[in-house]
């Protein structure tokens, strides 16, 4: 069984513990310090390892500090390098290349985003639940197997991007980066539907945009299209 707790997931920072019941890891770091202490009860030495997927400040603020901390990080050599990150806590990992955290199998694949070398993250344990991380792209061209938690970006909806824009509420150069660069509500659907969910548990639909999004709408969306259980992260 697979324990998720969401320490925040929007543009002001994302991060979030996970646990099997005997190894606990962090996915990403994107608030200061003191903030991820706080909501982790100050229990930071039972964070086995740190998953950031890109440098973007949101998902990788806290890294340096966590290695001081005594934690291990592990990201991209390209993600490391646009960060500063270097030492002995720094964990260089690849796309395809599998790698193991305590009682966590972990691969590491390639994803599309506007940052150096982001990578989403397929985390499996012994008891054979198998969890796939994906925030911060636009496009995910690998196909899962055997799922039983999702953790998924679903920043927007298009229509309301569109509505935004023509209220003159968004600046159509927002949505272009929006789209480059970011997983939707339409994708997300696409996304559940190329992949094998029948072993499912639940689905956490992440990194929600403040104005381009529709927190009920969605959920109930990807329920009827998958009728899983279906969580928003950070509402």
């Amino acid at each position: 069984m697979i324990d998720i707790q969401c320490l925040g997931s929007s543009s002001a920072g994302n991060a979030y513990r996970i646990s099997d019941g005997h190894t606990a890891l962090l996915l990403e770091a994107g608030f200061p310090f003191k903030s991820l202490q706080r909501a982790l009860k100050f229990r930071m030495t039972e964070i086995a390892g740190c998953l950031i997927t890109h440098e973007h400040i949101d998902h990788s603020k806290a890294a340096k500090d966590i290695m001081k901390a005594g934690v291990d990080v592990y990201t991209s050599q390209g993600t490391a390098d646009a960060k500063g990150l270097s030492g002995h806590r720094l964990k260089v990992i690849k796309a395809m290349e599998p790698f193991q955290v305590g009682t966590w199998s972990i691969l590491p694949f390639d994803i599309q985003h506007d940052v150096e070398e982001p990578l989403g993250f397929l985390l499996a344990n012994t008891a054979g639940d198998k969890l796939v991380f994906l925030t911060d792209t636009y496009y995910c061209r690998h196909r899962f197997r055997d799922l039983t938690h999702i953790m998924v970006e679903c920043n927007y909806s298009m229509d309301i991007v569109r509505e935004r824009v023509a209220s003159g509420h968004l600046h159509p150069g927002q949505m272009k980066r929006l789209l480059k660069s970011h997983f939707g509500l339409e994708h997300v659907k696409d996304f559940l539907k190329a992949n094998d969910t029948r072993k499912v548990q639940e689905i956490w639909l992440l990194h929600l945009s403040d104005g381009n999004s529709d927190e009920e709408r969605f959920k109930r969306e990807i329920q009827e299209v998958t009728g899983k259980m279906v969580r928003v992260a950070g509402r």
